[in-house]
């Protein structure tokens, strides 16, 4: 088929006809929403470089948590900012820590919601890494020991799904093994499989107060050159008995979704992080871009790029926006 008989055009004439022949669409069922929970009471401190992003106590976080669900978004993840940190983490663990506590007050408001931690120690330590420290480098046997009992401690908190981060090796199997141990066969693991030592987590970073004190992650999280190296991190996942793999970031790495979809028949996430939204939001202040029309386009560049799941800062925006539309088409076809 060739022009003039052939004719891409005919069928971008109308919103009706684009919408008939889309090829990818957004659902708010695609979206985790991330929380950042800190102690206290009636707290909500809004973060600087994450223009709508807040810190919240836990019973703040209870609101935004219903507010979400309310729109229809299935899932949440949480991080913690702990009252006290130390070398080793011990917050982390704690049956009373934050992420503990948030788990259970946020399951009984919201019991539907299906509530996923992030489990690393980079927010619960004084030099901000992701693991146990033995002088200048990350001890990574010792850490996945650490990371087993924090995602244990998740579990019996009431979690639905835990997710390690902290890109140690064997870190999946360490967990699996903890929770299987202590009769949590049913508790999936979400792997940050191929994480990436990326400059688009700054904001997150001022978010979770998790920066490093010295050095840098590149010795743990993979090198962005690299593109084989994220499917060896992903198999490794996988055959320590993942059951959700990730990339991260999203917007630079969209060809490693693409390869992680065509190699692993598994549910994919990929996380849309806090640099990517804190440019569409500076961006947007400045009168440069519409903010709901770049960010429907960037999430839809993600999906179609091969993810399943997108955890997102835009997570309520997105879902108030398919909900306002919804009721639009809704009005107009009547």
């Amino acid at each position: 088929m060739q022009f003039p008989e052939y004719r891409l055009r005919r069928l971008r004439q109308t919103e009706t006809l684009r919408r008939m022949v889309r090829e990818t669409t957004l659902s708010v069922d695609d979206f985790i929403y991330p929380l950042f929970v800190v102690e206290g009471k009636g707290v909500k401190n809004p973060i600087k470089s994450m223009p709508g992003i807040f810190q919240f106590s836990i019973d703040e976080a209870i609101k935004e948590a219903k507010r979400a669900f309310e729109l229809g978004i299935p899932a949440v993840i949480l991080f913690g900012i702990p009252a006290q940190k130390d070398a080793s983490a011990f917050s982390a663990v704690a049956k009373n820590g934050i992420i503990q506590r948030a788990i259970k007050e946020i399951k009984n408001a919201v019991p539907e919601l299906c509530i996923i931690t992030d489990v690393c120690l980079c927010e619960y330590t004084t030099h901000g890494h992701c693991g146990i420290m033995e002088g200048n480098s990350v001890d990574n046997d010792t850490t996945i020991e650490v990371l087993a009992e924090i995602a244990c401690s998740h579990a019996t908190a009431g979690a639905d799904m835990v997710a390690p981060s902290a890109m140690m090796d064997g870190q999946v199997a360490a967990i699996r093994e903890r929770l299987d141990e202590n009769n949590f066969h049913n508790i999936p693991i979400m792997a940050y499989s191929a994480k990436y030592a990326s400059a688009f987590y700054g904001p997150f970073r001022e978010a979770a107060q998790s920066a490093p004190k010295q050095g840098d992650r590149k010795a743990y999280q993979m090198d962005f050159a690299n593109s084989d190296e994220a499917m060896r991190e992903i198999t490794l996942d996988v055959e320590e008995g993942a059951d959700i793999i990730m990339v991260k970031p999203a917007l630079a790495y969209l060809d490693i979704i693409r390869r992680a979809k065509e190699e692993f028949d598994l549910p994919l996430v990929a996380y849309n992080v806090s640099g990517e939204y804190s440019m569409v939001k500076a961006a947007a202040q400045n009168g440069w871009i519409d903010n709901d029309k770049v960010m429907m386009e960037m999430l839809t560049a993600i999906k179609r790029a091969g993810a399943d799941i997108i955890i997102s800062y835009f997570a309520v925006e997105v879902a108030q926006l398919l909900k306002q539309k919804n009721i639009y088409e809704t009005t107009n076809h009547k």
